[in-house]
């Protein structure tokens, strides 16, 4: 990655609790602000203004779970002036309120996000392959179809996968709108050795992936997940505990996939799952 783009990223990082500007992210990048967002953009597939506010909504994820923080002073310290505004941002990126996902990552229970529940013509399916990177254990993924290439509210479809150790799996995104979507993943899996839960890694997808759909076709996708890096944008969307499974007993072939039910060929969110804590922030190799 260019290093101005990573010197920028990390000004991002350390300073989006403050009224941050283009000029004064595109000034750490020591570029002019034209030549720093068509650069920054190029390098992430995000303007500079969108990564500082999925960043903003990441760290209020961390500060809801982690802290006894009012909503309100959580609003504040993340770089918002206004309540509703940031009530608003969170909802519309993470899928549900703030006060409801405080509530969910300490008692878990019902109410998750799922697929949007709109009726839509035209769907076709996504599959082909998961595969992990060398030196790790089994791992639970999810995987969905997003309209940006941040994992955000909402996905258009979206599975849990167990991947295991050692070899690829197949997956099977189904019902699948037409149109050109990005296929994201995001994982934890175990390490190796006596202690798997011991060296857990996070890891997501080799890049944002635009795959297009037709109606009534599969289109085929390959999955590489790797570890994270500063640059990747965060996880908003709020996930199930991705908790990898000591054995995968995959289908003949292929690794389970476990979409969310349909009801009358509308989506619903997955139901009694708890939701997964903040991946933490991923550090420079």
């Amino acid at each position: 990655m260019d290093t101005a783009v990573e010197r920028a990223i990390e000004c991002i990082r350390e300073r989006y609790g403050e009224p941050l500007t283009l000029t004064e992210i595109a000034e750490s990048a020591l570029l002019s602000r034209f030549y720093f967002t068509r650069l920054f953009k190029e390098e992430t597939g995000l303007t500079p203004g969108r990564f500082l506010a999925a960043i903003r909504i990441h760290q209020a994820k961390r500060l809801i779970e982690t802290t006894s923080m009012s909503i309100t002073d959580i609003s504040y310290a993340v770089g918002y002036n206004s309540l509703g505004s940031f009530t608003n941002s969170f909802t519309a990126s993470v899928g549900v309120s703030p006060s409801r996902f405080r509530r969910l990552t300490r008692d878990g229970g019902d109410g998750l996000p799922g697929p949007e529940p709109t009726e839509w013509t035209g769907l076709g399916t996504i599959a082909g392959t998961i595969s992990l990177p060398t030196g790790h254990g089994n791992a639970r993924v999810f995987l969905g179809a997003f309209g940006t290439p941040i994992v955000q509210h909402p996905s258009v479809a979206s599975g849990v996968i167990d991947v295991p150790s050692g070899r690829p799996s197949c997956y099977s995104l189904k019902n699948v709108p037409e149109g050109s979507w990005y296929l994201l993943a995001v994982a934890v899996a175990d390490g190796l050795g006596p202690d798997p839960a011991g060296g857990r890694t996070p890891l997501v997808g080799d890049g944002p992936k635009s795959v297009t759909v037709t109606a009534d076709t599969v289109t085929s996708a390959a999955v590489r997940l790797r570890p994270a890096r500063p640059a990747d944008p965060p996880v908003l969307l709020a996930l199930p505990e991705l908790e990898p499974p000591a054995v995968v007993v995959p289908h003949p072939g292929c690794a389970s996939v476990n979409p969310p039910q349909e009801n009358g060929g509308r989506r619903q969110a997955a139901g009694h799952l708890r939701v997964a804590s903040a991946a933490p922030a991923p550090t420079a190799s």
